[in-house]
């Protein structure tokens, strides 16, 4: 397993409901990355279309249900055929329509990689007012690579819930994908304190990709970057990009950073030898408190 990667996480202005001219820009910068050297590219939730609801119209005339497409669709495929020829790794957000069921549409984060489109993943969480286009997602998304499993995530997700970062570090992966966007309107404490807190709890990195600037009516805070674990103790270390609420965050431009995934050393995952090979980590403890849980009916699916 390969150690040393170089990732792109691009902060992106979608042009809100352009989904040509966003596809166009977003091969473009996944040109751009490979002509660096970059491994792996991400890009913000919704990337392909923008992320704005018109509230009121109904979900068949929003934004997002005309634009949606299946996974495999055109705009995955073409992000795939790309990804083959250079040989990267792609994450990049927008909405996806169910195969089997057209009027469900996803808030989704599609992974294409050398061998063209893998899948995608999509959102378990759902704030307002997404909802109001889309129908919650259930499972977790990890996809293979020569530097190992890797994670991903869609903004929400990532912040107020930890259960899927927790997750995909147990499940050995060194490096978590959080596709965003994150608004002004969501506050100043809510991205970036989140992140750097998961980075150093579970000793992975993140590489977050946010919407920038001005979408339909919100802004956007922009703050693509990449976070991995410090040399220094319990710290996290900025190897590119800026947290969202520097002032300099919102521009649209790409970072990149090579990386050294051995600093992710999921201690508290492996076995530790004081008590019988046994993890820190104790999930079969945390099963009880959940399945405790679901004997309330607010809990259940």
């Amino acid at each position: 397993m390969k150690d040393i990667i170089k990732v792109s996480t691009v902060a992106f202005n979608a042009k809100w409901g352009d989904k040509e001219s966003n596809l166009n820009r977003i091969l473009g910068y996944i040109e751009a990355a490979a002509a660096e050297g970059s491994n792996l590219v991400v890009f913000p939730e919704m990337a392909l279309t923008g992320y704005d609801e018109e509230e009121e119209k109904a979900k068949p005339e929003k934004m997002q249900s005309k634009l949606a497409e299946t996974v495999p669709g055109p705009s995955s495929e073409a992000v795939g055929e790309l990804t083959k020829k250079l040989g990267v790794y792609v994450a990049f957000g927008m909405p996806e329509r169910d195969e089997d069921d057209p009027g469900v549409i996803y808030n989704s984060a599609c992974v294409c990689g050398p061998d063209g489109v893998i899948g995608a993943y999509r959102k378990i969480h759902l704030p307002y007012p997404e909802p109001h286009w889309a129908a919650r997602g259930k499972k977790p998304f990890i996809f293979d690579t020569p530097w190992g499993p890797i994670g991903l995530a869609i903004c929400y997700d990532s912040y107020c819930f930890q259960e899927l970062m927790r997750y995909y570090a147990a499940k050995g992966c060194r490096l978590y994908i959080n596709c965003t966007a994150l608004a002004k309107c969501h506050g100043i404490a809510l991205g970036s304190t989140t992140l750097e807190a998961g980075c150093i709890t579970n000793q992975i990195y993140i590489v977050s990709a946010n919407l920038a600037g001005k979408d339909l009516y919100n802004v956007f805070w922009g703050g693509a970057s990449i976070i991995g674990p410090s040399t220094n103790f319990w710290e996290a270390e900025y190897f590119a990009g800026y947290p969202f609420t520097d002032p300099k965050a919102i521009q649209n431009k790409m970072y990149t950073a090579t990386i050294d995934l051995t600093l992710a050393t999921r201690e508290k995952f492996e076995p530790n030898p004081l008590i019988d090979g046994a993890t820190d980590f104790r999930p079969a403890i945390y099963k009880e408190l959940y399945e405790d849980l679901l004997k309330d009916s607010k809990f259940q699916e």
